[in-house]
């Protein structure tokens, strides 16, 4: 096996004596029978292993700090292991915040990012003393300056820009490129550090941060995105007179969802981003910064996995086979919204092999709610268990209740136990904010 990222299995996936599929020491069909389906799986040996090669792989450059792009998957269990682990955090929201607070995550290991962060948000994260903020546009500024000198402190910041470097991933998330509704365009900067220096005397700039996109597999764009920062630093050392020690490069690192996906490794885009780092700091004379680095899929993508029942099918003759899962784009919405892939199987029954090409549906109201087409599976049967790989990543963290459906439970396996690690919704939680008036 490869490294994590490179995989589409977990760890520790093999065939039982029962025929079945088994990860870490856990039979996938008894998962599905002990907790019921559609069932969010993490396996923590995956978990672990992807984020201790992030560790290793920078280890050489040892101003890293790891933060952990929490959209991708924020639960307080799964916060913990990082935070056990030696990640920093880089949260999006009030609820994320929440989570890391009620998994005793220290607020001094977190950034808070976002284009339109509210004033609550704002006041909830310098109350709880998170460690940066990465300032996304001019009204922001003024309104954390306020913020922070009611509470009678400075807050240490960072300025996101978009450098104008456009990878070859899925429009919606590029974010990098000049057209995008994050961060100060470059010709912006001046006048954000003039408001800063002249007005907000609440707020210290720290270094810049950007974001170029996600499920990343070129390598050349993260040095084009370091040369531009640290090019932008030099300059503003030149105008400004200011020392900015630190860069924040997001993260993105592609993960294997399909046989056909080639990612690049995790060693090897360390190498890059720290050789660049060298070149570009000897270049334009510049101490070697902080460097900040906020993975997110290529943690948790690999490690997760979700477990359906197969239901119905629809065999219309000369054109496809359906079959349909009793879950779908509310637990899953990659497909719909991306056109994502995955690859699946069936996890009982592997002591045979019929196979035969269908397309999984799910059970949602909608023609476009299709999780996989056109797969070859081993003769699908009602009754089946189905497990769709690779779905640590924006499957539960995007999850809806679309047509009044609850969301799946998320169990934790560790060799060969199973934690429930978010419990299963019920029809009262699912109404519990209902009014009748």
């Amino acid at each position: 096996m490869g490294f994590v990222n490179q995989n589409i299995k977990p760890f520790n996936t093999k065939i039982n004596n029962k025929g079945n599929v088994e990860i870490s020491g856990c039979d996938l069909v008894e998962l599905a029978q002990k907790y019921s389906t559609p069932l969010y799986v993490m396996d923590k040996v995956t978990l672990e292993k992807m984020a201790l090669d992030y560790k290793q792989a920078f280890s050489s450059y040892k101003n890293t700090r790891m933060m952990y792009a929490s959209k991708a998957l924020m639960t307080s269990a799964i916060a913990l292991i990082f935070y056990k682990l030696g990640f920093g955090f880089d949260v999006v929201s009030l609820g994320e915040m929440y989570i890391l607070k009620n998994a005793g995550v220290s607020f001094s290991h977190a950034t808070f990012n976002g284009n339109n962060k509210g004033k609550d948000e704002l006041e909830y994260a310098l109350q709880n003393g998170i460690a940066r903020v990465s300032v996304d546009n001019f009204y922001e500024l003024e309104i954390l300056n306020e913020i922070a000198k009611q509470k009678g402190m400075v807050q240490k910041i960072l300025l996101r820009v978009t450098p104008g470097i456009e990878c070859h991933t899925h429009e919606y998330i590029k974010t990098g490129q000049l057209d995008s509704k994050f961060g100060f365009d470059l010709n912006m900067v001046d006048d954000a550090i003039c408001f800063i220096q002249s007005k907000y005397k609440n707020l210290e700039l720290k270094g810049l941060h950007a974001h170029i996109g996600s499920q990343i597999f070129e390598t050349q764009v993260f040095e084009d995105e370091i040369q531009v920062l640290l090019k932008e630093i030099r300059r503003i050392k030149d105008k400004f007179n200011i020392e900015l020690n630190e860069i924040n490069i997001g993260g993105g690192l592609g993960v294997t969802y399909v046989e056909s996906d080639c990612p690049p490794d995790v060693y090897k885009i360390a190498d890059i981003i720290i050789e660049a780092i060298k070149k570009y700091c000897k270049l334009y004379e510049l101490d070697e910064p902080v460097l900040y680095i906020e993975p997110g899929r290529s943690l948790v993508a690999t490690a997760g996995f979700t477990l359906y029942t197969i239901g119905s099918s629809k065999d219309i003759k000369g054109i496809r086979k359906y079959v349909s899962v009793d879950g779908g784009m509310s637990d899953n919405p990659r497909p719909s919204m991306y056109s994502a892939e995955y690859f699946a199987e069936i996890v009982n029954r592997k002591d045979e092999y019929n196979p035969k090409k269908v397309t999984v549906a799910g059970k949602f109201c909608e023609s476009g709610d299709i999780l996989i087409k056109d797969i070859e599976l081993n003769s699908p049967e009602a009754g089946d268990i189905l497990c769709v790989y690779d779905t640590g990543a924006y499957c539960y963290s995007m999850s809806s209740n679309y047509n009044g459906v609850l969301k799946p439970a998320m169990v934790l396996i560790n060799n060969g136990k199973s934690d429930i690690i978010v419990k299963r919704q019920t029809l009262e939680q699912l109404v519990q904010n209902d009014v009748i008036v």
